[in-house]
């Protein structure tokens, strides 16, 4: 059985999924272009993201949404979501309140530069 969701079906039409029905969502900041996180947006955590302008993902370990900062108290206000030249990736610019990254690190990307 499909998923029910509120995703407009021009949109809905255009997203190519991961075979469990994902997108992966780059996330940055809105004035910096600083790369924040990566995350993963189902149709419905899409949805929710453009209905309510805060950023809702897919927990691929808990099995459920999360809008981001909820728990956390680091809400994304999300300025725009843009989806890429092949529908396979969307890039959502965001006000970051706080840290992005459950380490509590600005970002997800502070950590290992890797050097080759």
């Amino acid at each position: 059985m499909e998923p029910v969701t509120s995703l407009a079906p021009d949109i809905a039409e255009r997203l190519k999924r991961t075979p469990d029905g994902l997108v992966p969502a780059i996330v940055q900041q809105h004035d910096t272009g600083e790369v924040l996180m990566l995350a993963w947006m189902d149709d419905e955590a899409l949805h929710r993201t453009l209905s309510s302008g805060r950023a809702t993902y897919w927990s691929r370990s808990r099995g459920e949404y999360w809008v981001k900062g909820e728990t956390s108290g680091n809400p994304q206000h999300v300025h725009e979501v843009r989806l890429d030249c092949d529908g396979d990736t969307l890039l959502v610019k965001v006000d970051q309140v706080g840290v992005a990254c459950h380490t509590g690190a600005r970002t997800c990307f502070d950590a290992d530069r890797l050097d080759g």
